[in-house]
């Protein structure tokens, strides 16, 4: 898999994109993360890649040119199956969506700033809009991480244990059940006995009970 990220702050980027499975995702070979400056593509000699909206609201908008020159570049040299635009008013990330994307081979992100960027960006060059949650941010590059990070984490191979990714919460609309280690006892806590009976398919049961009940408790609109 392939993942541009089209950002006018790249340096936001970098260090959580070489991190832990990200990072071993890369070495091995399973995903390519290129981070591209959007200021690359604008013809501006300051290197602006914004300016005010018309009809006169507040704030300064990212202009269509240089989005449209780094997509329209990008795609001369290899298909891509998604191009995504990180909106707060975009479809709110969710498991299954991860589980879709982490299919795909080629993907643009383009990390939304400042006010907002050109509608016709949204309307002719933009694919999937995509939302981490209903709040604001300063701009579209934590989304970017948070997207490529639940997507690459999925491709067989970037975890060691690849059954861990299929017990995570909301794999299955459930939260996942409460997990525990060593000691067995901790100033007078102990752990639930059934995890130390050895007995699997009881453990199984457990696990998938305790799954619905934190679930209707927590997330009870999982369940419709």
């Amino acid at each position: 898999m392939r993942i541009d990220i089209l950002t006018v702050l790249p340096e936001m980027l970098e260090s959580p994109l070489n991190c832990s499975i990200l990072k071993r995702a890369q070495d091995k070979g399973l995903a390519e993360i290129h981070v591209h400056n959007l200021r690359d593509w604008t013809t501006n000699r300051y290197r602006k890649v914004d300016d005010y909206p018309f009809g006169g609201e507040a704030g300064m908008v990212m202009q269509i040119e240089p989005v449209d020159r780094a997509i329209t570049e990008l795609k001369s040299q290899r298909d891509y199956d998604e191009v995504i635009f990180t909106a707060p008013d975009g479809d709110v990330l969710n498991q299954s969506m991860a589980n879709e994307m982490s299919m795909l081979h080629n993907i643009i992100i383009l990390c939304g700033h400042y006010k907002g960027i050109d509608h016709r960006i949204r309307e002719h060059l933009i694919t999937r809009e995509i939302s981490i949650g209903d709040y604001v941010l300063t701009g579209g590059e934590l989304p970017a991480v948070i997207i490529t990070d639940a997507i690459v984490r999925l491709i067989p191979g970037a975890i060691g244990d690849e059954q861990s990714a299929l017990t995570d919460s909301f794999q299955d609309n459930l939260l996942a059940p409460p997990i525990y280690t060593r000691p067995a006892t901790y100033k007078g806590w102990d752990v639930p006995e059934i995890l130390l009976s050895g007995h699997q398919a009881k453990i199984d049961a457990w696990r998938h009970e305790q799954s619905v009940e934190r679930t209707k408790r927590l997330r009870p609109d999982l369940l419709k």
